[in-house]
């Protein structure tokens, strides 16, 4: 029988397994901090277990991350690791460093099955849920690839669930490994500083809301549901006004009193005056703050990104109108680890590339 990877565990699951095999649930609390706060594998280093409980954990149980597979930082500091999940597949994760914060950027999926047309992730089509020891795994391994700061403080301060893959597509275990990002005994992550980044799940949203709220952010990209249907296909099944309803759900018990709409700008397809004004009707009533994204490119993409000017202009009218709303700087793109270009020398498996000039011609 193969051994039991602990890091498939939130806190009480692993209460549960000591239980189970004839130990006091409190040892759950003990091994979840040697493991994820001091970031001990080996079951040698917990040295407050009795000698007996470690020997017969050493033998039944292990501490598996997924493997690193290749390393690379970006001139800007940004830092993406490709990591291998067994049968020949690799998820990225990205770290990303600026003066007040660390941000982890974390894959819940290995591709993604939602075909947003704009990320290179979608066009990889869809191959497996990442199980609870890969998602909270590529914490574990940035906190020892990346060590503490010289005040002795984690280096990561912020996780944001927005790599590979659609979170709310894989709950059960996403929501386990925010537990444990929340969990004192592990990383002590503050409900603020960790955000669910979703396509528009809107059942899903419901069952985080109830499970375990943090922070949310909405993939918008588009103001009408015309052009959503095209660049975000999940807006068929639950179109704008059912996920503005779901957002204002979402915050009766979310830690911050707003959402963050994600809108990347696509040249010519939805970045014009007349956009920017259907979106403040679109998102009238629901507090938010808006980051705007210039597109990263990407090989085949068939899309080009926002000229400064018109990003300029979008961004004023929605500021006018009293939103917050924040340009997001591109970072590590010259590693391909901004934001839509994870897995991006991948082959076109959705066969969606053919229909972009549609799109654009459309819009």
């Amino acid at each position: 029988m193969p051994p039991v990877n602990l890091l498939d565990f939130d806190q009480p699951g692993l209460a549960a397994f000591f239980a189970e095999h004839g130990e006091k649930p409190f040892r759950a609390k003990q091994v979840m901090r040697w493991m994820h706060h001091f970031g001990a594998r080996d079951f040698g280093q917990m040295t407050d277990i009795a000698r007996s409980l470690r020997e017969k954990l050493a033998q039944m149980a292990e501490i598996r991350p997924p493997e690193v597979k290749t390393e690379q930082v970006s001139e800007d500091g940004t830092r993406k690791w490709l990591l291998d999940v067994g049968t020949g597949n690799g998820v990225e994760t990205v770290f990303i460093p600026e003066h007040d914060r660390g941000t982890l950027c974390v894959s819940s999926q290995v591709g993604c099955a939602l075909e947003c047309t704009f990320c290179s992730t979608g066009r990889q089509g869809f191959n497996r849920n990442l199980q609870v020891s890969e998602v909270i795994g590529q914490l574990w391994l940035a906190n020892r690839k990346l060590a503490r700061d010289p005040e002795g403080d984690r280096v990561i301060s912020n996780v944001v669930m927005m790599g590979m893959g659609e979170p709310l597509a894989n709950f059960d275990n996403v929501v386990t490994a925010l537990n444990i990002m929340l969990d004192d005994t592990a990383y002590g992550l503050s409900r603020r500083r960790v955000t669910v980044s979703t396509s528009g799940l809107v059942p899903a949203m419901d069952r985080l809301r109830d499970a375990c709220p943090v922070a949310l952010a909405v993939s918008l990209h588009a103001p009408n549901d015309a052009l959503r249907d095209e660049l975000v296909p999940i807006n068929k099944k639950y179109p704008l006004a059912e996920l503005m309803a779901a957002c204002l759900r979402y915050l009766e018990k979310a830690p911050r009193d707003f959402v963050t709409f994600e809108y990347v700008m696509l040249d010519g397809v939805n970045d014009s005056v007349e956009h920017a004004k259907q979106l403040l009707r679109t998102v009238r009533g629901v507090p938010c703050k808006f980051n705007l994204i210039p597109f990263n490119p990407f090989p085949n993409s068939g899309y080009r990104t926002s000229r400064p000017e018109n990003i300029r202009r979008f961004r004023d009218l929605l500021m006018q109108a009293d939103h917050v709303v924040t340009t997001r700087k591109t970072r590590g793109d010259d590693i391909d680890a901004a934001c839509g270009q994870l897995a991006g020398k991948v082959e076109d498996k959705t066969r969606r590339a053919n229909r972009i000039t549609t799109i654009r011609a459309a819009a």
